[in-house]
């Protein structure tokens, strides 16, 4: 059976109950367009409140699988979709993690990923709330396919969708939460928004694989008013020669509808044979943190 992807870019409120409930109304769209594999933006219970370091965000997360997910389960269950959601995940006491959950079509959940590469930049202090992710990348065998999961910075890492792209996903999502601060975006924001969709489409090409990203859009105030981020939307999804197959604009709520062709990968890969042509007896240096010693 074919997969058919379902983007879902959408905004969030303050309250987690509400935005919960506002993602299954948009997971029943979805469907009802004929999505059968649907995927939030990162983190979409709550506002990005990694704009600030703030420990009382801690008490927000949740084990994984877990409240979230038996809910959402219950949707996929329904509908007979596959749901890849974003969760703060508690893991432990004091060890949390940002982890996507894959629940497949029959309301299981069929894996959970962690994302590996954690960022902290000015208004993205992510690494005060997770520690980097140990289950490596994640793919997923569903109903409708195999899919590859990473999330959001993992998406400047060609090493981390060749990894993915290794173990065999037809379709690799990048839950997302990424936009412009008020001070960057006159000079520098049309750049930073270019750059994020070609190196996503360079994935895409360099794997011969689909690839598909679900950002937030709206704009989203620090609790404590210390800063502003203005979420940039353009969702989209990628077909394994780069081709856009569905690209949403920066500033409203929108689903996006797509078909994953495991023939057309086939035929691509047949046609750029770069997996044929691969030098892995060289890479060897890739395992160094840098080629200067």
């Amino acid at each position: 059976m074919q997969m058919k992807p379902g983007l879902v870019q959408m905004k969030m409120t303050a309250d987690p109950k509400q935005n919960l409930e506002h993602a299954i109304t948009k997971i029943r769209e979805a469907a009802a367009m004929g999505a059968n594999t649907i995927c939030l933006p990162e983190l979409f219970l709550t506002p990005y409140f990694c704009q600030t370091e703030d420990a009382s965000w801690f008490d927000t997360a949740e084990a994984v699988p877990g409240p979230t997910t038996v809910t959402l389960s219950e949707v996929a269950r329904e509908l007979e979709v596959v749901i890849i959601a974003s969760l703060f995940e508690k893991r432990a006491r004091g060890l949390y993690h940002n982890t996507a959950a894959v629940i497949d079509a029959d309301g299981v959940v069929a894996g959970i990923y962690r994302k590996m590469h954690i960022p902290d930049d000015p208004g993205f202090y992510e690494k005060y709330y997770f520690t980097p992710g140990d289950l490596g990348p994640g793919v997923f065998d569903t109903r409708y396919g195999r899919i590859g999961v990473l999330v959001c910075w993992d998406q400047w890492y060609p090493e981390a969708a060749r990894m993915t792209a290794m173990r065999g996903a037809d379709l690799i999502v990048y839950p997302t939460a990424i936009g412009w601060q008020p001070e960057e975006k006159e000079l520098f924001g049309k750049a930073q928004r270019e750059a994020w969709i070609a190196v996503q489409r360079g994935h895409a090409v360099a794997n011969g694989t689909y690839i598909a990203a679900i950002n937030r859009v709206g704009t989203e105030h620090a609790k404590d008013g210390s800063g502003t981020i203005e979420f940039w939307g353009s969702s989209f999804l990628f077909d394994p020669i780069g081709k856009e197959v569905a690209l949403a604009g920066c500033a409203n709520e929108e689903i996006l509808i797509g078909v994953v062709d495991t023939d057309r990968i086939e035929c691509i890969r047949r046609a750029w044979p770069f997996w044929r042509d691969r030098r892995i007896d060289v890479y060897g240096e890739l395992l160094e943190r840098y080629g200067d010693r």
